[in-house]
């Protein structure tokens, strides 16, 4: 008997995905970075902030520690991106969220909220502070890999 469900669309990956921060210093890039190493060859993936940022030495740390980095990427903000399109935009702070929400307005593109710590909030040793950022690695490498989350749908979540 044939199975007439389709893929679900909650694991379905998009054509095109971009990763939305404050400073596209950590998060974003990180999140760029881990999902060009996942999703299939052809996706387009792009990372960018609301406002400029530096490039933030312990992201090159802990993408290395996996075998992955950053290469002669900076950091680059929303209106360098103003005419790329995306299928889905995966906002990783509030006002990341917020200010996608106001550029997609009357557009058929998803905004999609993932709640991601701040690891800069981290104090203590540099080891303490590293592990702040191998959490948010981590955790961005396990919603990448796990081929959910990419529509706002139950399913999704």
């Amino acid at each position: 008997m044939a199975d007439n469900v389709g893929p679900d669309p909650a694991k379905a990956t998009p054509g095109a995905v971009l990763f939305v921060c404050g400073m596209n210093s950590i998060r974003s890039p990180m999140a760029e970075i881990i999902a060009r190493s996942i999703l299939p060859a052809g996706t387009y993936v792009a990372s960018a902030g609301v406002r400029p940022g530096e490039r933030d030495p312990f992201v090159d740390v802990v993408l290395g520690e996996i075998g992955l980095d950053l290469g002669g990427r900076q950091p680059q903000t929303l209106d360098e991106l103003e005419d790329d399109y995306f299928d889905v935009i995966v906002t990783l702070a509030p006002e990341g969220h917020h200010r996608a929400l106001e550029l997609t307005r009357g557009n058929a593109v998803e905004v999609i909220y993932w709640p991601t710590p701040d690891p800069t909030v981290a104090t203590g040793t540099r080891e303490r502070i590293l592990d702040a950022y191998r959490e948010v690695r981590d955790m961005l490498k396990t919603r990448i890999a796990s081929g959910r989350g990419w529509s706002r749908s139950p399913a999704g979540v």
